[in-house]
């Protein structure tokens, strides 16, 4: 007889929809506990950059994979769901309800389909050096080595085309296989999923840009500098809006630049994170915009979780 899957709620959605917020109302009505699925909340010197949940937010429920590493090491997919996995396992046998908040949807499928990534097949600069390709040549790359992937990652997504080509040159063999062979795998999590949107795009964008100008007025370019003399690792600097500061920082743009350039960059990262999320249709949406008050939406999220199966027993597989 296999073991029970343990039930799970994830939260999930583009940036500034209000998961945090959601997260912890649901975690105190349902006695949980909260694992952090953003990819840059992990670092304890990215409060702003990261929008990490406030001291006061921390105080009321305890949350996991925050403030967890330097800026100055790594991070990856493979760390987050060894570290992730585990954690979510303690928190069930102390009798807790596991949520898992994110908006990073690479970290949060890896975890919740167990899907492998091979840590030593990360490392592979020293295989293949794609710095000086632009994306229409890198796709071309792609299509020769693996046309499943080549398929399924867009042509402006130079991060995962990258990761693709790299860990084909590092391995021998297509990431499309080990994906495929990793999704074999059966999850070890009984899941109710939940996510938060705008029905109307104008509101969120409107909601990023107050966020990102919310940034700027409470430090974000102090908080970067000190990074900066860190010397930080090549996660963390993919943060959203490092770059962007940097470039302030160094004198190549204005201060209105950085900002716009901000505001443009994680309206940019929003749809990417649509377009992820979307693709999985087990997802509850709730839309911010359907309800007069975030009462109401905390309401509609009790909802979801007490009509799923999250409580039933299963020992299925």
């Amino acid at each position: 007889m296999q073991e029970p899957k343990i039930p799970l709620v994830s939260i999930v959605g583009p940036t500034a929809t209000g998961k945090t917020e959601l997260a912890i109302n649901l975690a105190i009505k349902f006695g949980g506990e909260i694992v952090s699925g953003d990819s840059m909340q992990i670092y304890k010197e990215f409060d702003i950059l990261s929008a990490k949940p406030t001291s006061e937010q921390l105080k009321k429920v305890p949350h996991y994979l925050v403030d967890h590493l330097s800026v100055k090491e790594e991070f990856s997919v493979a760390k987050f769901t060894e570290l992730a996995s585990a954690i979510i396992g303690s928190i069930f046998k102390s009798g807790k309800l596991p949520f898992l908040v994110g908006g990073t949807g690479l970290y949060i499928d890896a975890l919740l389909k167990n899907i492998n990534f091979e840590e030593n097949k990360e490392d592979c600069k020293s295989k293949v050096d794609l710095s000086t390709y632009n994306n229409k040549d890198l796709m071309l790359m792609l299509e020769k080595i693996d046309i499943v992937s080549a398929k399924k990652i867009h042509m402006n997504d130079t991060k995962r085309l990258k990761r693709a080509i790299e860990f084909f040159y590092a391995s021998g063999y297509p990431i499309s296989e080990q994906n495929a062979r990793s999704k074999l795998s059966k999850s070890k999590y009984k899941v109710c999923k939940i996510g938060l949107n705008y029905k109307n795009r104008k509101l969120l964008y409107r909601k990023i840009n107050k966020r990102v100008e919310g940034m700027f007025a409470n430090g974000i370019v102090q908080e970067v500098c000190n990074a900066i003399k860190l010397v930080p690792s090549k996660t963390a600097a993919s943060a959203i809006g490092y770059k962007e500061i940097v470039s302030f920082v160094l004198g190549k743009c204005s201060e209105q630049e950085a900002i716009d350039n901000l505001k443009q960059a994680t309206r940019r990262y929003a749809k990417r994170q649509l377009t992820w999320f979307r693709r999985d249709k087990d997802i509850n949406w709730v839309y911010v915009d359907d309800f007069d008050s975030f009462e109401d939406i905390i309401e509609k999220g009790t909802e979801i979780i007490k009509k799923s199966d999250l409580f039933k027993i299963n020992i299925e597989g």
